[in-house]
């Protein structure tokens, strides 16, 4: 079994940073609108990063790590460029 760290980018351009079992089902369920709070104003949004993980419990950290980031820095990972990710975690900058 598996579990999801993911990040979606919403309809105003914010991301969104979640963790999930099943990341089809919890894809479609903000994308009806049944998932209350950030994203519920905010549709549609569109997956743009995940990545899976053995436990909860490490999806869940990984989740509350990115929610920590720059825009610059979930870009940076986004693009998967990884030493724009490292820069940016050293200089604490939006570069």
């Amino acid at each position: 079994m598996a579990f999801h760290a993911y990040l979606l980018r919403c309809s105003d351009g914010s991301y969104y940073a979640g963790h999930a079992e099943d990341l089809e089902s919890r894809i479609a369920q903000h994308q009806q609108g049944l998932i209350g709070g950030y994203t519920t104003f905010r549709r549609p949004v569109i997956l743009v990063w995940t990545e899976s993980f053995g436990t909860r419990d490490e999806g869940l950290t990984v989740e509350r790590q990115i929610k920590g980031w720059s825009r610059a820095k979930k870009r940076a990972l986004i693009d998967g460029d990884w030493e724009r990710l490292k820069l940016l975690a050293r200089n604490r900058q939006d570069q």
